[in-house]
Protein backbone atom coordinates (compact mmCIF):
# COMPACT_ATOMS: atom_id res chain seq x y z
CA UNK A 1 0.00 0.00 0.00
CA UNK A 2 1.32 2.93 -1.36
CA UNK A 3 2.41 5.83 1.51
CA UNK A 4 0.54 9.12 1.69
CA UNK A 5 2.43 12.08 -0.12
CA UNK A 6 3.70 14.59 2.39
CA UNK A 7 2.63 18.34 1.47
CA UNK A 8 4.92 20.48 0.95
CA UNK A 9 4.39 22.23 4.76
CA UNK A 10 4.65 18.93 6.26
CA UNK A 11 7.90 18.15 4.35
CA UNK A 12 9.12 21.19 5.59
CA UNK A 13 8.11 20.37 9.48
CA UNK A 14 9.58 16.83 9.09
CA UNK A 15 12.95 18.13 7.75
CA UNK A 16 13.51 20.57 10.97
CA UNK A 17 12.56 17.51 13.21
CA UNK A 18 15.68 16.56 15.20
CA UNK A 19 16.81 12.93 15.36
CA UNK A 20 15.55 11.58 18.68
CA UNK A 21 18.42 8.96 19.28
CA UNK A 22 22.58 9.55 18.63
CA UNK A 23 24.05 5.99 18.47
CA UNK A 24 27.43 5.53 19.36
CA UNK A 25 30.50 5.27 16.85
CA UNK A 26 31.89 1.87 16.81
CA UNK A 27 35.02 3.88 18.44
CA UNK A 28 33.04 4.96 21.24
CA UNK A 29 35.77 3.03 24.10
CA UNK A 30 38.37 4.28 22.41
CA UNK A 31 37.29 7.89 21.97
CA UNK A 32 36.36 7.67 26.05
CA UNK A 33 40.19 6.70 26.72
CA UNK A 34 41.61 9.45 25.00
CA UNK A 35 39.45 11.71 26.55
CA UNK A 36 40.23 10.82 29.79
CA UNK A 37 44.19 10.60 28.98
CA UNK A 38 44.01 13.91 28.04
CA UNK A 39 41.68 14.90 31.01
CA UNK A 40 44.30 13.72 33.36
CA UNK A 41 47.12 16.12 32.49
CA UNK A 42 47.20 18.18 35.69
CA UNK A 43 44.21 16.36 37.24
CA UNK A 44 44.42 15.69 40.79
CA UNK A 45 42.86 12.15 40.14
CA UNK A 46 45.02 11.68 37.24
CA UNK A 47 46.21 8.53 38.59
CA UNK A 48 42.57 7.20 38.74
CA UNK A 49 41.78 8.39 35.69
CA UNK A 50 44.59 6.87 33.50
CA UNK A 51 43.23 3.61 35.58
CA UNK A 52 39.84 4.11 33.99
CA UNK A 53 41.32 4.76 30.51
CA UNK A 54 43.74 0.98 30.46
CA UNK A 55 40.30 0.10 31.44
CA UNK A 56 38.71 1.34 28.02
CA UNK A 57 41.10 0.19 25.65
CA UNK A 58 40.41 -2.93 26.68
CA UNK A 59 36.95 -2.27 26.44
CA UNK A 60 37.49 -1.17 22.52
CA UNK A 61 39.48 -4.36 21.74
CA UNK A 62 36.67 -6.81 23.18
CA UNK A 63 33.97 -4.46 21.32
CA UNK A 64 36.70 -4.58 17.78
CA UNK A 65 37.02 -8.55 18.26
CA UNK A 66 33.77 -9.82 20.41
CA UNK A 67 33.17 -13.44 21.80
CA UNK A 68 29.73 -15.08 21.51
CA UNK A 69 27.40 -12.05 22.94
CA UNK A 70 23.76 -13.63 22.80
CA UNK A 71 21.92 -11.26 22.67
CA UNK A 72 17.50 -10.58 22.72
CA UNK A 73 15.81 -13.40 20.38
CA UNK A 74 14.28 -11.77 17.34
CA UNK A 75 10.87 -12.69 18.78
CA UNK A 76 11.72 -11.10 21.91
CA UNK A 77 12.75 -7.68 19.85
CA UNK A 78 9.77 -7.95 18.05
CA UNK A 79 7.39 -7.63 21.29
CA UNK A 80 9.64 -5.00 22.47
CA UNK A 81 8.40 -2.82 19.09
CA UNK A 82 4.90 -4.34 19.35
CA UNK A 83 4.96 -2.80 23.21
CA UNK A 84 6.79 0.33 23.12
CA UNK A 85 9.45 -1.36 25.23
CA UNK A 86 13.47 -1.09 25.57
CA UNK A 87 14.52 -3.82 22.97
CA UNK A 88 17.64 -4.66 24.96
CA UNK A 89 15.67 -4.18 28.11
CA UNK A 90 18.80 -4.38 31.05
CA UNK A 91 16.36 -6.16 33.72
CA UNK A 92 16.38 -9.38 31.85
CA UNK A 93 19.67 -9.44 29.76
CA UNK A 94 21.91 -8.71 33.00
CA UNK A 95 20.51 -12.25 34.84
CA UNK A 96 20.66 -13.99 31.61
CA UNK A 97 24.85 -15.80 30.80
CA UNK A 98 25.08 -14.12 27.36
CA UNK A 99 27.05 -10.77 28.58
CA UNK A 100 29.23 -12.85 30.64
CA UNK A 101 32.29 -14.19 27.58
CA UNK A 102 32.59 -9.99 27.53
CA UNK A 103 33.94 -10.09 31.08
CA UNK A 104 36.00 -13.03 30.77
CA UNK A 105 37.32 -11.79 27.66
CA UNK A 106 37.80 -8.29 29.43
CA UNK A 107 39.95 -9.85 32.15
CA UNK A 108 42.09 -11.46 29.98
CA UNK A 109 42.54 -8.47 28.15
CA UNK A 110 43.76 -6.48 30.67
CA UNK A 111 47.32 -5.85 31.90
CA UNK A 112 48.35 -7.10 35.33
CA UNK A 113 47.55 -4.02 37.87
CA UNK A 114 50.51 -2.97 39.84
CA UNK A 115 47.65 -1.27 42.44
CA UNK A 116 47.27 -4.75 44.84
CA UNK A 117 44.03 -3.98 45.32
CA UNK A 118 42.64 -3.53 41.48
CA UNK A 119 44.23 -6.73 41.20
CA UNK A 120 42.58 -8.68 43.86
CA UNK A 121 39.09 -7.64 42.55
CA UNK A 122 39.88 -8.92 38.64
CA UNK A 123 41.46 -12.22 40.32
CA UNK A 124 38.16 -11.74 42.74
CA UNK A 125 35.87 -11.86 39.34
CA UNK A 126 38.14 -14.18 37.23
CA UNK A 127 37.45 -17.00 40.13
CA UNK A 128 33.37 -16.42 40.63
CA UNK A 129 31.13 -18.73 39.24
CA UNK A 130 28.15 -17.34 37.04
CA UNK A 131 25.78 -17.41 39.95
CA UNK A 132 27.53 -14.52 41.60
CA UNK A 133 28.75 -12.64 38.72
CA UNK A 134 24.93 -11.91 37.41
CA UNK A 135 23.96 -10.86 41.34
CA UNK A 136 26.62 -8.58 41.11
CA UNK A 137 25.99 -7.23 37.88
CA UNK A 138 22.39 -7.08 38.92
CA UNK A 139 23.02 -5.31 42.14
CA UNK A 140 25.62 -2.66 40.19
CA UNK A 141 22.67 -1.54 37.61
CA UNK A 142 19.63 -1.86 39.83
CA UNK A 143 21.75 0.79 42.16
CA UNK A 144 22.05 -1.91 45.23
CA UNK A 145 25.76 -0.99 45.76
CA UNK A 146 26.10 -2.70 48.83
CA UNK A 147 25.65 -5.95 47.44
CA UNK A 148 28.69 -5.84 45.92
CA UNK A 149 32.54 -5.14 46.80
CA UNK A 150 32.93 -1.47 45.95
CA UNK A 151 36.51 -2.86 43.91
CA UNK A 152 34.32 -4.93 41.47
CA UNK A 153 32.17 -1.99 40.28
CA UNK A 154 34.52 -1.21 37.34
CA UNK A 155 35.24 -4.05 36.13
CA UNK A 156 31.57 -5.45 35.69
CA UNK A 157 30.65 -2.16 35.06
CA UNK A 158 32.97 -1.98 31.56
CA UNK A 159 31.59 -5.91 30.53
CA UNK A 160 28.56 -4.64 30.92
CA UNK A 161 28.43 -1.51 28.74
CA UNK A 162 30.81 -3.83 26.02
CA UNK A 163 27.74 -6.25 26.00
CA UNK A 164 25.65 -3.58 25.92
CA UNK A 165 26.86 -1.34 23.54
CA UNK A 166 27.67 -4.48 21.76
CA UNK A 167 23.94 -5.02 21.12
CA UNK A 168 22.80 -1.84 20.28
CA UNK A 169 24.57 -1.69 17.49
CA UNK A 170 23.59 -4.64 16.42
CA UNK A 171 19.50 -4.11 16.35
CA UNK A 172 18.26 -3.39 13.28
CA UNK A 173 17.32 -0.14 12.10
CA UNK A 174 13.76 1.27 13.80
CA UNK A 175 14.41 -1.20 16.41
CA UNK A 176 14.83 2.04 19.35
CA UNK A 177 11.56 3.90 19.28
CA UNK A 178 10.41 6.66 21.78
CA UNK A 179 9.08 4.83 25.21
CA UNK A 180 7.05 6.09 28.23
CA UNK A 181 9.66 6.30 30.46
CA UNK A 182 11.10 9.55 28.73
CA UNK A 183 14.06 9.44 31.55
CA UNK A 184 14.81 5.94 30.87
CA UNK A 185 17.13 5.26 27.67
CA UNK A 186 14.99 3.93 25.15
CA UNK A 187 17.51 1.00 24.29
CA UNK A 188 17.93 -0.73 27.29
CA UNK A 189 16.04 1.36 30.04
CA UNK A 190 19.09 2.56 32.18
CA UNK A 191 19.17 5.91 33.65
CA UNK A 192 21.50 8.71 32.26
CA UNK A 193 24.69 9.55 33.10
CA UNK A 194 24.92 13.12 32.23
CA UNK A 195 23.40 15.19 29.72
CA UNK A 196 24.71 16.36 26.20
CA UNK A 197 23.61 20.14 25.13
CA UNK A 198 24.46 20.20 21.11
CA UNK A 199 25.94 23.00 19.34
CA UNK A 200 25.50 22.19 15.36
CA UNK A 201 23.16 21.62 12.92
CA UNK A 202 19.97 20.65 13.43
CA UNK A 203 20.58 19.77 17.07
CA UNK A 204 22.25 22.94 18.28
CA UNK A 205 20.83 23.90 21.63
CA UNK A 206 19.23 20.87 22.48
CA UNK A 207 19.81 18.44 25.08
CA UNK A 208 20.65 14.65 24.92
CA UNK A 209 20.70 12.59 27.49
CA UNK A 210 23.72 10.16 27.55
CA UNK A 211 22.85 6.12 28.85
CA UNK A 212 25.03 5.00 31.48
CA UNK A 213 25.52 1.45 30.22
CA UNK A 214 25.00 1.24 26.08
CA UNK A 215 26.05 4.89 25.43
CA UNK A 216 23.30 5.59 22.97
CA UNK A 217 21.85 9.34 23.29
CA UNK A 218 18.21 10.63 23.39
CA UNK A 219 16.51 13.88 22.99
CA UNK A 220 15.09 15.35 26.69
CA UNK A 221 13.85 18.63 26.30
CA UNK A 222 15.80 20.99 28.76
CA UNK A 223 15.02 22.86 31.54
CA UNK A 224 13.09 19.73 33.21
CA UNK A 225 14.44 17.58 35.39
CA UNK A 226 15.61 14.11 34.21
CA UNK A 227 14.85 12.27 37.38
CA UNK A 228 11.15 13.68 38.33
CA UNK A 229 10.35 15.49 35.31
CA UNK A 230 10.05 19.31 37.39
CA UNK A 231 10.50 21.95 35.37
CA UNK A 232 9.98 24.60 38.28
CA UNK A 233 13.10 26.67 40.03
CA UNK A 234 15.73 24.50 38.45
CA UNK A 235 19.15 25.85 39.45
CA UNK A 236 22.10 25.51 37.96
CA UNK A 237 25.61 25.04 39.81
CA UNK A 238 29.58 24.39 38.31
CA UNK A 239 32.83 25.09 39.55
CA UNK A 240 35.15 27.70 39.17
CA UNK A 241 37.88 26.76 36.54
CA UNK A 242 40.40 28.63 34.94
CA UNK A 243 38.47 32.01 35.49
CA UNK A 244 35.28 30.60 33.38
CA UNK A 245 32.29 32.87 34.47
CA UNK A 246 29.47 30.39 35.56
CA UNK A 247 27.29 30.60 32.38
CA UNK A 248 30.76 29.70 30.17
CA UNK A 249 31.44 26.26 31.76
CA UNK A 250 31.58 23.62 30.42
CA UNK A 251 30.15 21.06 32.96
CA UNK A 252 27.33 22.44 34.81
CA UNK A 253 24.76 20.14 37.35
CA UNK A 254 21.03 20.48 36.54
CA UNK A 255 19.99 20.76 40.09
CA UNK A 256 15.91 20.05 41.46
CA UNK A 257 14.31 21.34 44.20
CA UNK A 258 11.18 18.84 43.89
CA UNK A 259 13.00 15.91 44.01
CA UNK A 260 16.54 16.75 45.48
CA UNK A 261 18.49 15.16 42.73
CA UNK A 262 21.04 16.35 40.20
CA UNK A 263 22.51 15.93 36.74
CA UNK A 264 25.11 16.93 35.20
CA UNK A 265 25.11 18.48 31.95
CA UNK A 266 28.31 19.00 29.15
CA UNK A 267 28.04 22.17 27.33
CA UNK A 268 29.38 21.76 23.78
CA UNK A 269 29.35 25.06 22.78
CA UNK A 270 32.24 25.39 25.60
CA UNK A 271 34.00 22.05 25.22
CA UNK A 272 33.19 20.41 21.89
CA UNK A 273 35.56 17.49 23.08
CA UNK A 274 33.41 16.74 26.39
CA UNK A 275 32.48 12.95 26.53
CA UNK A 276 29.54 12.13 28.48
CA UNK A 277 31.34 9.01 30.66
CA UNK A 278 34.46 10.80 30.85
CA UNK A 279 33.90 14.20 32.22
CA UNK A 280 31.77 13.14 34.44
CA UNK A 281 34.26 10.84 36.35
CA UNK A 282 36.87 14.07 35.96
CA UNK A 283 34.66 16.73 37.47
CA UNK A 284 33.86 14.50 41.45
CA UNK A 285 34.76 18.19 42.61
CA UNK A 286 31.26 18.96 41.37
CA UNK A 287 29.58 16.10 42.77
CA UNK A 288 30.94 16.73 46.61
CA UNK A 289 29.90 20.55 45.87
CA UNK A 290 26.29 19.25 44.98
CA UNK A 291 26.24 17.36 48.31
CA UNK A 292 27.27 19.84 50.50
CA UNK A 293 24.51 21.76 49.23
CA UNK A 294 21.86 18.63 49.94
CA UNK A 295 21.30 17.02 46.79
CA UNK A 296 21.76 13.73 45.45
CA UNK A 297 23.68 12.06 42.41
CA UNK A 298 20.73 10.61 40.58
CA UNK A 299 23.09 9.12 37.82
CA UNK A 300 25.02 6.31 37.65
CA UNK A 301 28.26 6.00 36.73
CA UNK A 302 29.36 2.05 36.47
CA UNK A 303 32.98 2.98 36.53
CA UNK A 304 32.85 4.21 39.70
CA UNK A 305 30.50 2.61 42.72
CA UNK A 306 29.73 4.80 45.44
CA UNK A 307 29.38 3.32 48.85
CA UNK A 308 26.57 2.24 50.58
CA UNK A 309 24.58 5.31 52.60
Amino acid sequence: MPGRILEPGEIEAAANIPPFLNLPGRDLFKVRAARLRRLAEGHPLAGYLHLVADLCDAQQQVLDNPPQLPGPAPEALARSREHGMPPIAFEALVRADGWLPALDTLLARLTTPTNPAVADAARQLKSADAAPRKAWGVALLSGQFDLLPPALAPFLGAALQVAFSHWLLALPEGAVVETEAKVLCPACGSPPVSGMVRHRGKQAGLRYLACSLCSCEWHYVRLKCSHCQEGKHLAYLSVERDGLKAEEAPIRAEACPNCQGYLKQCYLEFDAEAEAQADDLASLDLDLRLAEEGYLRRAPNLLLAPGAE
